[in-house]
């Protein structure tokens, strides 16, 4: 079965909405667990405008199942993650001004960076996923820098108007997959992935894990965060 992750960062976005205690991303986490979850995925973002500090110490105590790190490849999350060992860090680039990720980490460009950056995650145990476009030169730069797995960006699959498009980019994804196979790399994929049009997704080659977090919170809104997260695992069997 596809490992599912799910990213409780939203949880924290209300919350942060009023500045209060409530929801709490913790108990979010507990749930996503027992309702079968392989994975808690946060971001923690230099502006903190969600997940805090005080929430990935927390789940570094709580947290059963994988703990998977999202962070820019600044020194400040470098000593972070070092210090907090998630099971995962996954380098992503991040804008301030930018609602969410807007698209891959650009690796082929920023080699000996992002391979410091991978090496000081490994010589701290912690294993290293590349947020990155289908793309082929992409893909081979983070073979280069010595990451261990690539999270293929789904947002622009996500966000195709037609049929026709999706099917182009499902393509790309499709053969995206195929070479980070190749090479050795774990498959993973993730943004803007739903209930809707999580399926085809799964033609991936050796598709390992999926990122989803803001469709299972929005549909938690109306079902409970219990029954979205049970239902997109059914999808990913």
């Amino acid at each position: 079965m596809i490992h599912l992750g799910v990213n409780i960062d939203h949880v924290a976005t209300v919350r942060q909405a009023r500045r209060d205690v409530e929801p709490d991303p913790i108990e979010a986490a507990v749930i996503c667990e027992l309702a079968g979850a392989h994975g808690i995925t946060v971001h923690l973002r230099g502006d903190r405008r969600h997940i805090q500090d005080r929430d990935l110490h927390l789940l570094r105590s709580i947290a059963t199942s994988k703990l998977n790190l999202e962070m820019a490849a600044t020194e400040e999350m470098i000593a972070i993650a070092l210090e907090v060992k998630p099971e995962q860090v996954t380098l992503v680039p991040e804008k301030r001004e930018e609602l969410t990720t807007e698209g891959g980490l650009d690796v082929a460009s920023n080699v000996e960076q992002l391979g410091d950056a991978v090496a000081r995650m490994k010589e701290g145990g912690i294993p290293v996923s590349m947020f990155v476009e289908a793309d082929h030169d992409q893909i081979s730069a983070c073979k280069r820098v010595g990451a261990d797995a690539v999270e293929l960006h789904t947002g622009t699959y996500a966000n195709a108007r037609t049929e026709d498009g999706r099917t182009t980019e499902l393509e790309t994804l499709i053969q995206g997959g195929r070479q980070a196979a190749a090479l050795g790399l774990r498959v993973h994929a993730g943004h803007g992935l739903t209930y809707r049009n999580i399926t085809p997704i799964k033609q991936i080659p050796k598709l390992h894990e999926v990122n989803i977090g803001h469709n299972i919170v929005a549909r938690a809104v109306l079902v409970g965060l219990d029954r979205a997260v049970r239902e997109m695992l059914e999808l990913l069997k």
